[in-house]
């Protein structure tokens, strides 16, 4: 971030994070381009702010005066974007390392991290910090409305920022508030077991400062946070369950909700307690326990940075979900449409727990695995984890940066989900997929696609009939 540095080039600049850190780079007067495989909206919009994107990746776009090359971990080494930039010495760094070095800049960045529930929380606090007027500059991994997009540019104060573990990203981070959601077995191509997982979350509970707060689910292990210089804030579902536990010299501080009800729609009303204290009560269009767990930790990490409960109560009412988290699609052959962007075990089962609690006859799950090693891994959990649905297409891997190691077919994980009692169907086409569902959920039923690939265009597609 010296500033002698001047023009940036991202490769892959259409993806979420990546037309943020450009954004930002080009409010600070740099010139910037970048290059994607595809136009879109993210890639028009940056167009309009001066942007140079060229559609495709070609070792002609980098050219001498270039000072800076930003990747991601998708970007392999033989990109001819990279080689040419090597051959150049132009100097390269990865996304992650940029955005931490960007958040640096800021007095207060607020990092949210967990295995599950990133997206949802990071825009949840982002709400809540806007109803205050505070004006964050917020990076979040899906579409939010009250921004109108994945990034919003505000002030130098507050930058509220989804925090991914893979690879390690998050550890290049420099958070003054973090909060951790949850920790589960996930992204096991790159991390050798859980325990590896836990110690890399531990570091990036080390990364906070003695001035700053970790916001922590009570039921991580305390091992992850023990013995750390920062104030230590949990949330839960349990009324007093750490109430007068001391952390290193730090007294208790618990945030936790009580009466929570759900509407036939199944969002929840609650009211929020801290340290014993009543808040107050919230009605946000949410759905589910682990949604209530993220509106908690939302709260804390909210409170932490400044903000009153009036703005927390405002955020959370006026919060209607990211976009493919539980999105309402519409309506087909009278079944109510949902989409979520759950491809873990864990959020599979937290979205159809959360389906179940809505008025419906049957729960049609359409589910799309995302990747080979993530399927493979977890391939027992994945079978278990459908008990809450009525019946289950199970589409073709998502191979998204892997290739087929001939390892893991869906067709072996829909016998694994038959042999726990729910009823399941592999797919080897969209088209299959349609007309059983075409046939057979009709007026009552929930339609609800799952997955983190492209599944939803089939739910999309149908609405359209």
């Amino acid at each position: 971030m010296s500033n002698d540095i001047k023009k940036a080039y991202f490769i892959g600049i259409g993806g979420v994070s990546m037309s943020g850190l450009a954004e930002i780079l080009r409010s600070k007067g740099w010139i910037v381009s970048g290059s994607d495989v595809k136009s879109s909206e993210i890639t028009e919009s940056l167009k309009l702010l001066g942007v140079t994107v060229y559609k495709g990746h070609s070792a002609s776009n980098i050219t001498p005066d270039i000072d800076l090359v930003v990747n991601t971990s998708a970007v392999k080494p033989d990109n001819p974007e990279m080689e040419a930039a090597g051959l150049l010495g132009i100097k390269i760094v990865d996304r992650a390392r940029l955005l931490g070095e960007i958040m640096r800049e800021f007095d207060c960045p607020i990092c949210v991290a967990g295995t599950h529930g990133k997206t949802s929380t990071t825009s949840m606090v982002a709400d809540i910090l806007l109803a205050a007027n505070m004006n964050p500059t917020v990076s979040v991994g899906g579409y939010l409305a009250s921004i109108g997009g994945y990034f919003k540019l505000g002030g130098k104060e507050y930058f509220v920022v989804e925090s991914c573990e893979y690879c390690d990203n998050f550890l290049k981070f420099y958070p003054k508030i973090g909060v951790i959601l949850n920790i589960d077995a996930d992204h096991l191509d790159y991390f050798s077991s859980l325990e590896q997982i836990k110690q890399s979350f531990r570091e990036f509970a080390k990364k906070i400062p003695a001035d700053g707060a970790l916001v922590v689910f009570e039921g991580v292990d305390k091992e992850v946070y023990e013995g750390l210089e920062c104030k230590v804030i949990t949330y839960g579902m349990e009324k007093g369950s750490v109430k007068g536990d001391d952390y290193d010299g730090h007294a208790a501080d618990h945030f936790f909700a009580d009466g929570v009800e759900y509407d036939t729609d199944g969002h929840p009303a609650f009211t929020i307690y801290h340290n014993g204290e009543r808040l107050g009560d919230v009605t946000p269009k949410i759905h589910g326990e682990h949604n209530v767990l993220n509106a908690l930790a939302a709260t804390a990490a909210s409170m932490a940075a400044g903000a009153n409960f009036e703005s927390v109560a405002a955020g959370l009412n006026s919060f209607d979900g990211a976009k493919r988290r539980f999105e309402d699609k519409g309506i087909f052959n009278g079944a109510r449409v949902i989409d979520d962007y759950a491809h873990h075990p864990t959020e599979i089962v937290a979205t159809l727990t959360a389906a179940s609690k809505s008025k419906h006859k049957k729960i049609y799950c359409v589910f799309q695995p995302h990747t080979y090693t993530r399927t493979k891994a977890l391939a027992s959990e994945f079978a278990n984890s459908f008990g809450s649905a009525d019946v289950v297409l199970v589409m073709d891997i998502y191979a998204a940066r892997e290739k087929d190691t001939g390892l893991i077919h869906s067709r072996d994980l829909a016998d694994r989900i038959n042999s726990t009692g729910t009823s399941a169907i592999y797919c080897d086409s969209v088209e299959l997929a349609r007309n059983f569902l075409i046939e057979h959920c009709g007026a009552g039923d929930l339609l609800i696609t799952v997955g983190a690939g492209d599944v939803y265009l089939l739910g999309e597609s149908l609405v359209r009939e």
